[in-house]
C-alpha cells in the first residue's frame, strides 16, 4: 500500500513552534513521515531534531540537505545523531540543489554535482556502518574518521533527491532510495525506468529502493484559489530558481512553455508568469482543486508503478489554514 506523507512547508511558517505544530498535526491525521527541506531561513536540522522530541510515532526525514553545504562526514554525524533523538524514526534525504543556492547564497562553486552526490552518499553510508572511513575520492578525501559513538541502529536509509536522468540512475545505484519532485505522470515513468536501470547497474534489486514522489497539493473548498497557489507555485520554481525545474520540465515535452515561464519570470512579469503555468501545467503536476478533485489527482499519482509514498507538498503561498486544510482534507483514511 501506497504510505501518504508530508512534505512540511518551510515557507509558511513564522515561528519554530509552527513547525512543531504542523508536525504533531501530521501524526494526528495518520502521515506516515514529515519531511523537510532545507532552503533558506530555519535549518532542517534544528527542526528536525526538535520535532523528535515533540513526537512519538511519525517518521522524520530531509527530503533534501544540500551535498555542498555541509561536509560529508558531518553530513553522517548529523545522520547517526538524528536517529538516536528520533529513536529510528529517521531518514536521510541529500542532493545537488542548484547554483542558485549554491553559488548565490553559500559561496561554493556548483561543481561535479553528480560525483559529489556519489561521493558524499558513499561515505555517508560508510559513516552509518560505525567502520572507520578511508575515503580517497575526487571530490571527498576522508581519513580515519570513525563515529565516537555507537552506530545508528537501525542504519537511517540514504536517499538522492533528482530530476535529471543521470542523477535518478546514480540514485538506484547508490543510495537507498529516490526523491522525485516536480513530475506529470508520463515524466516519472521515464525517470522510474532510469532508476532501476541504475540499480540493475549496481548490482542492486531496484524493488528495495524506496521511491517518495512529492506532489504539490492544495485541497479548499475554494477550489480556484487552490489552483492559483498551486501556479504560482510552479511558477516560481521554474522561473526563479535556477534553470533545474525548467529544463525538468523541459524533458518531460513542456520545453516550450518551461521557456517562456522561466523568461516571464525573469522579466518580473510574473502574473503572466503564472497564468502561462495555469493553462499548460498544473493539472499535469499536481493535486488541487476542492477536495474531491485533489483527492482524485493524487490517488493517479500515488497509483503508479513504483511509488512507495506520495509526500503531500503545499504551495509556497499558501497560509497556515490553507496549509492545515490542505492536510486535512487529503489524510490518509
Amino acid at each position: 500500500m501506497t504510505e501518504r506523507t508530508v512534505h512540511l512547508p518551510v515557507a509558511a511558517q513564522s515561528s519554530l513552534d509552527d513547525f512543531v505544530e504542523l508536525g504533531k498535526r501530521a501524526e494526528a491525521l495518520g502521515y506516515d513521515t514529515a519531511w523537510l527541506p532545507e532552503t533558506w531561513g530555519r535549518d532542517a536540522v534544528t527542526i528536525l531534531a526538535t520535532l523528535a522530541t515533540e513526537t512519538n510515532d511519525i517518521g522524520l526525514g530531509t527530503s533534501i540537505l544540500p551535498v555542498y553545504s555541509r561536509s560529508a562526514a558531518l553530513l553522517g554525524q548529523t545522520a547517526a545523531t538524528l536517529q538516536e533523538a528520533s529513536d529510528g524514526r529517521f531518514r536521510l534525504g541529500l542532493g545537488p540543489s542548484g547554483p542558485a543556492v549554491v553559488e548565490n547564497w553559500h559561496g561554493v562553486d556548483f561543481g561535479n554535482p553528480l560525483k559529489r552526490t556519489r561521493e558524499y552518499t558513499e561515505v555517508v553510508q560508510q559513516v552509518l556502518s560505525g567502520e572507520e572511513v578511508d575515503y580517497d575520492g575526487d571530490v571527498v578525501d576522508v581519513s580515519g574518521f570513525r563515529l565516537r559513538c555507537d552506530p545508528p541502529d537501525p542504519v537511517p536509509g540514504v536517499d538522492v533527491a533528482a530530476m535529471g536522468p543521470k542523477a535518478t540512475e546514480l540514485a538506484g545505484r547508490f543510495a537507498d532510495g529516490w526523491h522525485a519532485l516536480m513530475f506529470t505522470e508520463d515524466g516519472f515513468e521515464e525517470r522510474y525506468a532510469d532508476l532501476r536501470r541504475g540499480a540493475e547497474l549496481g548490482g542492486r534489486d531496484p524493488d528495495d529502493l524506496r521511491v517518495s514522489l512529492v506532489v504539490q497539493c492544495c485541497a479548499l473548498d475554494d477550489g480556484d484559489r487552490a489552483r492559483e497557489l498551486a501556479a504560482q507555485h510552479v511558477a516560481f520554481y521554474i522561473g526563479g530558481m535556477g534553470t533545474y525545474y525548467r529544463d525538468a520540465l523541459a524533458r518531460q515535452g513542456f520545453e516550450e512553455t518551461a521557456h517562456a515561464v522561466h523568461d516571464a519570470w525573469q522579466d518580473r512579469d510574473r502574473e503572466w508568469a503564472t497564468e502561462l503555468v495555469a493553462d499548460e501545467l498544473v493539472d499535469e503536476l499536481a493535486a488541487v482543486g476542492t477536495p474531491e478533485e485533489a483527492r482524485d489527482r493524487l490517488a493517479d499519482f500515488a497509483a503508479l508503478d513504483g511509488v512507495d509514498d506520495v509526500s503531500i507538498g503545499t504551495p509556497r503561498g499558501a497560509d497556515r489554514p490553507e496549509v492545515v486544510e490542505t492536510l486535512e482534507h487529503l489524510a490518509p483514511e
